[in-house]
C-alpha cells in the first residue's frame, strides 16, 4: 500500500503573520502615495505590486491560502527586486542600489520559505535538510548586505537612532553593523544559525520600534517613513520566519527515536 506524502504545518506562524501584514500595510502604502519606496517605477508596475503586496499578504495568513499567498508575495518581490538592476549597472560603486537589491531579495526569501513548507511538492522532492540550508544561505547573504550598507553609510545610520538612547547614536551605529556581521556569518556558516536568525529577528523588531514608528509618529507625511517602516517590519518577519523554519529544524533533529 502507498502512504501519501503530505505537508505537515508549520507549527509556528508568528513570522508568517508579521510578514503578511507588513506586506499589506506596504501595499496600502504605495496605493497612497502612488510609488514604491521613493523610486520611479512605472505607474502600471506600482499599482500591480501594490495588489500583488494586499492579496498575497492577506491570503498568506490562512492556512488554506498560505502558498498562494507567498507565491504571490515572492513574484511581486522578485520583481522589484530585479528593478534595481539597473541602478546596479548603471552605478555599480555606489552601494544604495545593492542595498535595495538585497532588502527585496531578503523578501524574496521569505516568501519562499512559506510557499516551500505548505508544498508536498517541495517535500516529494527535496530532503528536510534542504529548505533551512537555503533559507540560512539567502538571508546570510542578505545580512552581509545589511552590513556593507549600514558601514558604507554609518553616518546617516547614525543618525537615525533615538538621541536618548545611551551611550551614544554612533555606538548603536557601529554595534548594530557588528551584530549584522555576526548574523550573516553565523548563517553563512551554521554556526549557532538558530540563535543567530532569532537575534537578528529582535534587532529588526527593535529597529521598526524604536527608530522607524517614532519617525512615522512625528511625520505621519512622509511616505519614506511610512515605506521604510514596514519594509523593516518585512523583513523582521522573514528573518523570524527563518528562526521558526530552523527551531523546527532543530526540535526535529533532537527529538527522540
Amino acid at each position: 500500500m502507498t502512504v501519501p506524502i503530505t505537508v505537515s504545518p508549520p507549527s509556528s506562524s508568528f513570522g508568517r503573520h508579521v510578514f503578511g501584514v507588513a506586506a499589506v500595510v506596504f501595499g496600502l502604502v504605495t496605493l497612497a502615495w502612488h510609488d514604491y519606496n521613493g523610486g520611479h517605477t512605472l505607474r502600471f508596475l506600482v499599482y500591480a505590486a501594490a495588489a500583488a503586496q494586499i492579496f498575497g499578504g492577506a491570503a498568506i495568513q490562512f492556512r488554506r491560502t498560505a502558498k498562494t499567498g507567498a507565491s504571490v508575495l515572492s513574484a511581486a518581490s522578485l520583481v522589484l527586486a530585479l528593478l534595481c538592476v539597473p541602478g546596479i549597472v548603471a552605478a555599480p560603486q555606489i552601494y544604495n542600489s545593492w542595498g535595495n537589491f538585497f532588502e527585496q531579495f531578503s523578501l524574496v526569501t521569505g516568501a519562499v520559505i512559506v510557499y516551500a513548507r505548505w508544498s508536498s511538492a517541495w517535500s516529494r522532492a527535496w530532503s528536510p535538510e534542504t529548505l533551512p540550508r537555503i533559507g540560512r544561505i539567502l538571508m546570510g547573504l542578505c545580512a552581509a548586505s545589511f552590513t556593507l550598507e549600514q558601514a558604507f553609510y554609518l553616518q546617516a545610520t547614525a543618525s537615525l537612532v533615538p538621541k536618548w538612547v545611551p551611550p551614544n547614536q554612533m555606538f548603536w551605529a557601529v554595534t548594530t553593523t557588528v551584530f549584522f556581521a555576526l548574523a550573516a556569518v553565523a548563517l553563512l556558516a551554521n554556526w549557532m544559525a538558530l540563535l543567530a536568525a532569532r537575534l537578528l529577528t529582535t534587532m529588526l523588531v527593535s529597529f521598526g520600534l524604536l527608530v522607524w514608528v517614532p519617525l512615522v509618529l512625528s511625520d505621519p507625511h512622509s511616505h519614506t517613513n511610512w515605506s521604510e517602516t514596514v519594509e523593516t517590519f518585512a523583513i523582521a518577519g522573514t528573518a523570524w520566519i527563518l528562526a521558526d523554519l530552523l527551531g523546527e529544524s532543530w526540535l526535529s533533529d533532537h527529538r527522540p527515536r
